[in-house]
């Protein structure tokens, strides 16, 4: 998979997935949030947090990806790749199965293809990763509505979360999310932002989701 890192292009055979879940800073906050969905019938995680394996050929560029049926939509995560001897940070959206979620959140997101975008900075050269800002937007009714936004100071402190993966040459993880805007819910288009306000920079990405249909 081709990055456009800072140097230049980087050419990464990405050959391991995690996802991390649960990964928000405030702890009780979490918990509370396992007990709303364990209300709805979502199973609650063996550990807070963890990380959820999924095949290295679900990142995707491309624009557009196929998924079973239309319970899905994205979510917004701080993408990290250990390559070149170095920690690179980038931007990625979970997409994950809803209806499936209530069944097994491990299998709703290995079903679903992760977008990412093709740009990546040098970790070692970020000051404040907390300081960095995540915004995500979903197509509803035609319109871009916004769905997502905070700052990395949400969720647990990245260098935290890269210990607990164990991320070695060639592997990459999803860093978590934060909370939607008006609840998770199903959406066929997602628009994502990460930017870096003290360099005046941002990765941003857009995909279209197509559902295909479900046949019994």
């Amino acid at each position: 998979m081709i990055f456009d890192a800072e140097g230049g292009l980087l050419d990464i055979e990405i050959t391991r997935v995690v996802v991390a879940g649960w990964t928000g800073r405030d702890e009780a906050g979490v918990r509370h949030h396992i007990e709303e969905l364990a209300a709805i019938g979502v199973p609650p995680p063996s550990a807070i947090p963890l990380c959820y394996a999924v095949s290295a050929g679900r990142l995707t560029r491309a624009p557009v990806i196929e998924v079973l049926g239309a319970a899905t939509s994205g979510e917004a995560e701080p993408l990290v790749i250990r390559a070149e001897g170095a920690l690179w940070l980038g931007l990625a959206s979970d997409h994950t199965d809803r209806g499936l979620e209530a069944t097994s959140v491990a299998h709703s997101k290995e079903i679903c293809p992760k977008p990412v975008a093709g740009t990546l900075w040098r970790l070692e050269n970020i000051a404040e990763p907390d300081a960095l800002h995540l915004r995500s937007w979903i197509e509803e009714n035609g319109e871009w509505v916004a769905y997502q936004e905070g700052t990395l100071a949400a969720i647990r402190p990245l260098a935290d979360l890269i210990a607990m993966a164990d991320l070695r040459e060639g592997e990459a993880m999803l860093c978590g999310t934060l909370p939607a805007i008006g609840g998770v819910r199903a959406a066929s288009r997602f628009r994502m932002e990460l930017s870096d306000m003290a360099e005046d920079r941002a990765i941003t990405h857009e995909y279209e989701a197509r559902a295909l249909p479900v046949v019994a």
